[in-house]
């Protein structure tokens, strides 16, 4: 399956580095971004640029769609779903609604093409490491196709089940990073009004039990209290929505919620989601 007319839409924070590990993998790939600037990385290493979603699905086998958000993605397949895809594999590695995923699944195979969802867990730095966990949801042989590609994406990648899995998955791990970074922040926030400083309770936060990969990556922004986006805090907010809109509905969650909202009305959604501590002080 190597031989496919590969194609990656969307070239934001994750998309760039993950369609490049495709091109260092020996992939040959086009790419289409709605901002010519994002382009440029991708054009260096070697890759095909396109100016229009049709065009590039026009000469494609194999899309990968990654974009922030459901009104992006439905904006795309409106565009994608314009020409005939019959036989067409489109793999969306976004993080939408399941319902929206599930609705354009059927979209696809109505039009005869093939879809599978497979949204990531994960943020830059893994995307640009390759070692994301990849959810996905959708038909056994759809996603055998996609496994050679996946390999080079992440360190795992789990079928889940039918469209909607993989997605739901994906709200559930990152509503979990959302409450883990707000009480991150609270801690800190309580030692340092007690007297402990942020460096020496990072230290012990690190070093105990409760450590984590999470932890330890954003230990350096906690520090030097600056917060450039690794997972952005407006992507979060719009999961957590999302995660209500399948039926969350615990005390925690809503407490949560209102915390991420209040960072968002203080304009920190485009800072890292660890920007969040801002809003409990």
């Amino acid at each position: 399956m190597a031989t496919q007319r590969m194609a990656w839409i969307g070239l934001g924070h994750m998309g760039t580095p993950m369609a490049l590990n495709l091109i260092k993998a020996g992939y040959e790939l086009s790419v289409y971004n709605r901002t010519d600037e994002k382009l440029k990385p991708l054009i260096d290493a070697g890759a095909k640029p396109y100016r229009s979603v049709p065009e590039i699905c026009q000469d494609s086998d194999l899309l990968f769609v990654m974009l922030s958000d459901d009104t992006a993605v439905s904006v795309v397949f409106d565009q994608l779903l314009s020409i005939d895809i019959r036989g067409k594999l489109f793999i969306n590695m976004s993080t939408i609604s399941p319902d929206l995923s599930i609705k354009l699944s059927d979209m696809v195979l109505d039009k005869k093409g093939k879809y599978l969802e497979a949204p990531v867990s994960g943020s830059v730095k893994p995307a640009q490491d390759g070692t994301l966990i990849i959810l996905a949801g959708g038909k056994d042989e759809d996603y055998d196709i996609a496994i050679p590609y996946f390999e080079k994406l992440g360190k795992l990648s789990l079928l889940l089940g039918e469209v909607g899995q993989g997605t739901k998955a994906k709200l559930a791990i990152n509503y979990y990073m959302s409450v883990v970074v707000e009480g991150l922040a609270e801690t800190v926030l309580f030692a340092e009004k007690n007297g402990i400083d942020r460096e020496t309770m990072m230290f012990i936060t690190n070093e105990s039990a409760c450590g984590s990969p999470m932890s330890k990556m954003k230990t350096p922004s906690i520090l030097q209290e600056n917060y450039p986006a690794a997972f952005p805090l407006k992507h979060m907010m719009k999961d957590i929505g999302l995660a209500q809109g399948q039926g969350l509905n615990t005390d925690t969650s809503k407490a949560i919620s209102t915390v991420y909202k209040k960072a968002m009305d203080m304009n920190l959604g485009d800072e890292d989601l660890m920007a969040v501590i801002k809003a409990l002080k």
